[in-house]
Order: C-alpha cells, then sequence, then structure tokens
C-alpha cells in the first residue's frame, strides 16, 4: 500500500475506532443510568407499598432501648425484597438495619439519599460501601406508620446485578460494534482506494513529469475536483511538452549552427571559465570541449598571445579586434574578435564571446595574387624586352650581316611565340580559375588517347630519343572533355620528356580500379619518368603558378611556369585527384586519379 492511502486509511479507522468506542460509552451509560432509575423507581415503589403495610411503633428518645421489633422487621423485610432494609429515626439515628447493628452504625441524617428524600419523591444515591465493599444503590423516603413511626425507610440493593448485566451488554455490544469496526474497516480502506487512487495516479503522473517524461498523462477521469485537477495536470503537461519541444527545436538548430560555422566560437564565463567551444574551435586550437568546458581559461596556457588577448578582454569587457599567430599544430593566422555579453533588459555582464576567424587561406591567396601579378609581370618583361632590343638594334642598322640578322629576328619570332604561348596560359588559367569553362563530356577511349598524345610529341621525345611506353588496357574507356584530358597529359608526358635525359623513358600506366572512400570506379594514370627528380621541398609547391624547380633549365625549355597549375584545375574539375612522387636524381611520377562516370549535372 502507497504511504498516502495508508495514511488516509489509518485516519478513517481512528476515526471509526474513535466513533464506535464513543457510541460503545455512550451506550454503556445510558443502559446503566437506565438500569438505576428502573431499580430506583422500582424500590421506591416498595417503600411506598412498605408505608401502607407496616405497623412499627414510634421511634426511641436518645438514650432509650431500641426495641427489637424494628431489626426483626428489617430482616424480614430484606427477605422479601431482596435487598438490605434500614430505618432511621427522624433525627438521622438507625434504629433497624437487616444487616448490621444499628448501635454500630452512624447517624445517617447528612446522607444524600436522607437529605434528597421527600414524601413525594424518595431520595437516591449510589457510592461504594466500605462494609460489602461494592456499589450499592440507596433509596430513602420518609414515611409516617400507623403504629406511631414517624422516620425514613431506606432500601439499599447492591449495583453487582447491575454490573453483571452491564458485562453481558458489553459482551453482546462489543461484538457488535467489533463487527461494525471490521465493516467500517473495510468500507474505510475502500473509500480510502477510492480517494487515493487517482490521486495517486496524479501524483506519479507529476512525478514523471518532473522527471522529465512529458508524454505522461492523467487521462479521463471522473468529473469532480480530482478529475478537474487531472485534467489541469495534463494541460500542464501538453504545455511543457510543446515548450520542450520548442527548446529543443532551438538548442537543435543553434547546436547545428554552432557545429557548421567556419568560424570558431570560445565563451568565457563572468567566473573567467570556458563556457562554450564549438567545433571549428576546437579543430583551430587543436583541444576538446569536454575537458575544457567548465574550466578556467587559463588551461590554453600554450597560447601566449590568445590567453593575454582574452585576459585584455575580460578586463577592457568592450569589444576587440587581432590578428594572431597560432601553431596547431601547423602555423595559423587567426583573426580575433573578442565582443562583451550583456542581457539586452538590464545590460548585466555575463562574460566576452571570442570569435575565431582563419585567414591563412586569405593571406596566402592575397599573397598569391600579390605574386603572381609579379611573376605575370615579370614573366611578360622577359620576353618583351629580348624583343624590343633585338629590333631596336636591327632598326639601327647596326647588323650588316644577313645570317645575324636573321638570328635576331629568329630570336624575336620565339619570343614572340613565347609571349603568346604565356597569355594564352595566363588567360586560359584565369578562365578555368574562374569556372568560365564548359566541359564537353563524353565516352573517351584511353587508348586511342594516348596513342595521339605520343604522336603529338613524338618528335621532341625522338629528338632527345626518350622513348614513350604506354602500359593502357585497349578496352577501357573513361567519361571525361576530350580535349582537356589531352591537354592534361601533353602537359604532363611534355614535361617528362624535358626534364629526363636523352635516352630515358617515360612510362605512361592507366587502371581501372574500385575506390573504396568515394565508392566508385576510378581510372588512375600514372606518367613516369626516370629524368632528374624533384627535391622534396619542392613537392608541396610543385602545382603553384609560375613556380620552377630549375628557373634556367625552365627557360630553356620554353615551358611557361604555368602548366602543372593548369593541369591540377583540369583535374579537379573532371572531380579527380593529382599528386607525384619523386625522388631527387631517380625520376618522378605524376598521379592522375579520375571517375569512369561523371555525375549528372
Amino acid at each position: 500500500m502507497k504511504p498516502f492511502r495508508s495514511r488516509l486509511t489509518l485516519i478513517l479507522l481512528l476515526l471509526v475506532g474513535i466513533s464506535v468506542l464513543a457510541a460503545g460509552l455512550t451506550m454503556a451509560k445510558v443502559f446503566r443510568d437506565s438500569h438505576i432509575r428502573s431499580l430506583e423507581e422500582y424500590m421506591g415503589r416498595e417503600i411506598a407499598l412498605l408505608e401502607d403495610l407496616l405497623v412499627l411503633p414510634s421511634s426511641p428518645n436518645e438514650g432509650e432501648s431500641i426495641p427489637q421489633t424494628f431489626a426483626e422487621n428489617a430482616r424480614r423485610l430484606a427477605s422479601l425484597t431482596d435487598s438490605r432494609v434500614t430505618f432511621i429515626a427522624k433525627d438521622g439515628r438507625v434504629i433497624g438495619d437487616s444487616q448490621s447493628d444499628p448501635a454500630s452504625m452512624d447517624n445517617h441524617l447528612d446522607r444524600e439519599e436522607i437529605r434528597t428524600s421527600r414524601a413525594d419523591a424518595p431520595g437516591h444515591a449510589v457510592r461504594y460501601s466500605d462494609t460489602l465493599g461494592r456499589d450499592m444503590l440507596y433509596v430513602a423516603a420518609p414515611i409516617v406508620s400507623s403504629g406511631g413511626f414517624d422516620g425514613y425507610i431506606r432500601l439499599s440493593m447492591s449495583l453487582k446485578i447491575v454490573e453483571e448485566g452491564l458485562q453481558r451488554g458489553w459482551l453482546i455490544m462489543g461484538s457488535a460494534l467489533a463487527a461494525l469496526f471490521l465493516l467500517s474497516a473495510a468500507l474505510s480502506y475502500r473509500l480510502a482506494g477510492g480517494l487515493t487512487k487517482p490521486i495517486e495516479h496524479i501524483m506519479d503522473t507529476a512525478n514523471r513529469i518532473s522527471k522529465l517524461d512529458y508524454d505522461a498523462r492523467v487521462g479521463p477521469m471522473r468529473r469532480d475536483e480530482i478529475g478537474q485537477l487531472g485534467a489541469s495536470i495534463d494541460n500542464m503537461a501538453d504545455s511543457l511538452q510543446a515548450q520542450m519541444h520548442t527548446i529543443r527545436d532551438n538548442e537543435s538548430l543553434l547546436q547545428n549552427v554552432l557545429d557548421n560555422m567556419t568560424g570558431g566560437i570560445l565563451m568565457i564565463d563572468e567566473e573567467k571559465r570556458i563556457g562554450l567551444v564549438n567545433r571549428q574551435a576546437e579543430r583551430m586550437l587543436g583541444i576538446r570541449a569536454d575537458r575544457v568546458v567548465g574550466r578556467p581559461y587559463t588551461e590554453l596556457k600554450r597560447f601566449y598571445e590568445l590567453t593575454r588577448f582574452i585576459e585584455d578582454g575580460l578586463h577592457h569587457k568592450n569589444r576587440m579586434h587581432d590578428e594572431l599567430t597560432l601553431f596547431v599544430p601547423e602555423e595559423r593566422l587567426i583573426s580575433l574578435d573578442g565582443v562583451p555579453m550583456t542581457v539586452l533588459h538590464d545590460d548585466s555582464y555575463h562574460g566576452m564571446l571570442f570569435l575565431f576567424q582563419d585567414v591563412s587561406d586569405i593571406r596566402r591567396l592575397e599573397r598569391m595574387r600579390s605574386e603572381f601579378v609579379a611573376n605575370v609581370s615579370h614573366e611578360l618583361k622577359t620576353p618583351v624586352a629580348a624583343v624590343q632590343g633585338f629590333a631596336e638594334t636591327l632598326l639601327s642598322g647596326g647588323v650588316k650581316d644577313e645570317d645575324t640578322a636573321r638570328s635576331f629576328l629568329k630570336i624575336i619570332y620565339d619570343e614572340g611565340d613565347r609571349l603568346n604561348r604565356l597569355i594564352g596560359d595566363i588567360l586560359d588559367l584565369s578562365k578555368i580559375e574562374s569556372r568560365r569553362i564548359q566541359l564537353d563530356y563524353a565516352p573517351v577511349h584511353v587508348l586511342t588517347l594516348f596513342q595521339s598524345v605520343s604522336k603529338v610529341l613524338e618528335g621532341s621525345a625522338e629528338h632527345k630519343r626518350i622513348e614513350i611506353r604506354l602500359q593502357v588496357p585497349e578496352e577501357l574507356f573513361v567519361e571525361a572533355d576530350e580535349d582537356r584530358m589531352r591537354q592534361i597529359f601533353i602537359n604532363l608526358v611534355g614535361n617528362g620528356i624535358s626534364y629526363t635525359p636523352e635516352g630515358g623513358r617515360v612510362t605512361i600506366k592507366v587502371e581501372e580500379f574500385l575506390h573504396e572512400e568515394y565508392e566508385e570506379d576510378r581510372v588512375r594514370f600514372s606518367i613516369s619518368d626516370n629524368g632528374i627528380g624533384i627535391p622534396k621541398k619542392d613537392l608541396p609547391r610543385i602545382f603553384e603558378r609560375f613556380y620552377r624547380v630549375d628557373k634556367a633549365r625552365s627557360r630553356i625549355s620554353g615551358g611557361t611556369g604555368l602548366g602543372l597549375s593548369i593541369v591540377k584545375h583540369l583535374v579537379e574539375l573532371h572531380r579527380g585527384t593529382i599528386s607525384v612522387e619523386s625522388e631527387f636524381g631517380i625520376g618522378s611520377t605524376f598521379i592522375v586519379e579520375l571517375p569512369v562516370l561523371q555525375e549528372n549535372p
């Protein structure tokens, strides 16, 4: 049984028990009083009857001997009335008693039954008799006998018969009251269950709601106040559930925003503890939110400049901005803003919010743009200066020899051609980077493609006695823009020929495979040579614009310095990847991986 029901049942049982006990005591008292009154009336009638029948002499004066007739009459009447009979003179002296010697008895004038007796109403009293050792009922009345007696007759009777009757009554009444109590207890338990069961259900539902189980409901109940309470609980639960759904949706939305922000967020509360770290800030700082949230910001002490910036922000409580260099583990340039957090309605301060933005790529692009402009200017200036110088020499008439003049004109032509190719590559790269070129996808027969590439480069390869080896499956097709594919591999194979000494070789190997990460069929193109190779320090920058490993040799080969950058962008437009493996003095391998099928636009 649940505590509330137990308490209510106990209270009801106590009330019923008290009521039953009070009823029993009341009934016992009524029974006893009623019985005693009946005896009083009966004994009063007996006294009246005795007054008419008795012939007694007058009472002796004080000091005179008491006639024996009073004692005899007292004993005779006692046997007839089954009670104790006492004759009392007018002055209170006992002159006859059925059980005791009158001379040994006290004056009875002050006894209650004597004092309250009247001719029309007998006096009565109930008191404990020391002589007999029990409660006695005394009834006395004044009488005047025809023989001259003027005094009192007192009848007394033991209440033992009343007590015995009362005990029998208690036994009967107690049994009835016990049965009534048991019946009342059962009814009380049932009543308590009827009252407490819905209340317990409501309490259980309220407890479940307090433990965040917002699906808990009381359900339909009766139409009294308890039912109204249950309906109110359900309405409250509906409201709480709707509010919690809204809060959770907002939290989820906010968490998604925080997790997918390109910038990092670090919140420091007014107690200088880390209150929030989003996913991007974790990546930027190389930390884990579950390890730093709730701890002092000084836990970031390995970032000295950052902790100084945070300390200044917490001290001044103003907007701040700076750019810091962090090493996590590589060098990163971080744009950092500090914003004080305040509540609008009272402007109370709750800490500082720090916003991180990795501007390393932006600054690198700005640097690359500046370098590109400088490189373009330099690359354009060299052929222009050569053309201008040789043209001025020819115009001044300083060259009379026809062969010299022809060689000058040949230089002017080559530099103009180089200038034209450079401008073409710059324009081509600009279109590719801005994605203003449209790729025309179609099935490309890979073997035919490389046969075409080999034919284009056949002259330069034969000039250096370089062998071009093809290891290409005959029936392999790939979906791509054939012209751009040819441009990619002419650049790569051409570079292999240019940087391979005479008598070397360039190997073209093609194989199909299943890419586990992309879960699609891909083709790997490997362009290998046994040329001069690329130093390890230059490998990360090999695809940058105008970057040359050997600048002097590149100029001799006629390269513009944009070929590999163009190749990288074209490969990425085909959803592919390009990488390079090289050992200085041994050779290089450029690896291009492309999907067999392109995605539908």
